[in-house]
């Protein structure tokens, strides 16, 4: 019995090891961004691009304040400004509370959605309905 114990260890060990690095590589990238995401959550950050900027980064606050109307989200940007969301129960997502421009709503996970407004976007948790993976062209 310990001989065929020791067998497999060995074996799961050399085929662990003869893996080209590229899966470990992919896994350890999947760890980091998964740690820096719930870091930059714990602090009450969001993934976002502010006007002007080039990329998404986690510099946008977020506020959430209950009201007898819903739940309104305050996301301030590093330069003072922000921007205010009502959250919907009706399946749209989220929605602009102030302001004549309209937010535009893109799912982009089961969890994840990108709000588009004022010339910013935003990355947003949240609970996508018949979420579909896109199909790989």
């Amino acid at each position: 019995m310990c001989t065929r114990i020791s067998s497999l260890t060995i074996a799961v060990a050399l085929l662990a090891g003869g893996c080209d690095g590229k899966l470990q590589d992919k896994v350890a990238t999947a760890k980091a961004d998964a740690g820096r995401r719930a870091l930059a959550a714990a602090e009450g950050r969001i993934e976002c691009s502010p006007p002007g900027a080039a990329g998404f980064a986690f510099v946008c606050g977020i506020d959430r304040t209950q009201t007898q109307d819903g739940l309104y989200l305050t996301l301030r940007h590093p330069d003072g400004g922000f921007r205010r969301l009502l959250v919907t129960r009706d399946g749209r997502g989220v929605v602009a509370a102030d302001g004549a421009e309209k937010a535009q709503v893109t799912p982009l996970a089961s969890d994840l959605i990108e709000v588009a407004l004022g010339g910013a976007r935003y990355r947003l948790p949240a609970t996508v309905r018949h979420w579909k993976e896109p199909k790989a062209t």
